[in-house]
C-alpha cells in the first residue's frame, strides 16, 4: 500500500489534545493505517508571529486513498475539529493537517503539490519528519536529516 507523510499542528483550544485527536482520526480513515507518529513538539509561530505557540507532529500512514481523496479526508478532520478556513495564511488554528509527501507521487495542481514545496523551510515540519525517517529523501529538496541541520530550530522543544 502507498505511504503518506502528514504534518499536524494546532495552537488554539487544547493544542496537544487537538493533535492527539487528529492522530486518532487518521487511524480511523478507510483503508488507512498509522504506521508511526513523531513526538510532539512545541514550536514558535511561523508567518504571523503574534499568536500562541503551536504543537506539531507528523504521522506516517499506509493508505489506499488517492492523494486527492486523502487531502479531502484531512480537510474533513480539520473541519470536524472546528477549523475555519477564512483565507488567512499562517494564522492561529484549531487544527492544521498537511499532506507532505507520498513516495513516488509527484503532483502540482490547483489543489495539491507533492511533495509539499516548503518542507525544507520549516523546522516545525522537519523535526517530526526526522523522528519518522531521517533518511527520507524529498525530491527536489533533499534528505530530511540534512535539511534539519540547516533549519532554524530556535524555540522548538519536545513535549513530555
Amino acid at each position: 500500500m502507498p505511504r503518506a507523510y502528514v504534518a499536524l499542528g494546532s495552537n488554539l483550544g487544547d493544542p496537544r489534545q487537538q493533535v492527539l485527536d487528529a492522530l486518532d482520526a487518521l487511524a480511523r480513515l478507510p483503508g488507512t493505517r498509522v504506521l508511526a507518529r513523531s513526538r510532539l513538539y512545541r514550536t514558535p509561530p511561523w508567518g504571523v508571529l503574534e499568536q500562541p505557540a503551536f504543537v506539531n507532529a507528523a504521522a506516517l500512514l499506509e493508505t489506499e486513498l488517492s492523494p486527492h481523496a486523502l487531502l479531502d479526508a484531512l480537510l474533513a478532520i480539520e473541519q470536524a475539529a472546528g477549523r475555519v478556513r477564512d483565507g488567512e495564511r499562517w494564522g492561529p488554528r484549531t487544527l492544521d493537517l498537511d499532506l507532505l509527501h507520498m513516495p513516488g507521487v509527484h503532483l502540482d495542481d490547483a489543489r495539491l503539490t507533492l511533495p509539499h514545496p516548503r518542507i525544507a523551510e520549516r523546522a516545525f515540519v522537519l523535526l517530526p519528519l526526522n523522528d519518522l525517517d531521517p533518511a527520507l529523501e524529498l525530491p527536489g529538496q533533499g534528505r530530511v536529516d540534512r535539511l534539519l541541520v540547516q533549519a532554524d530550530r530556535a524555540g522548538c522543544d519536545v513535549l513530555p
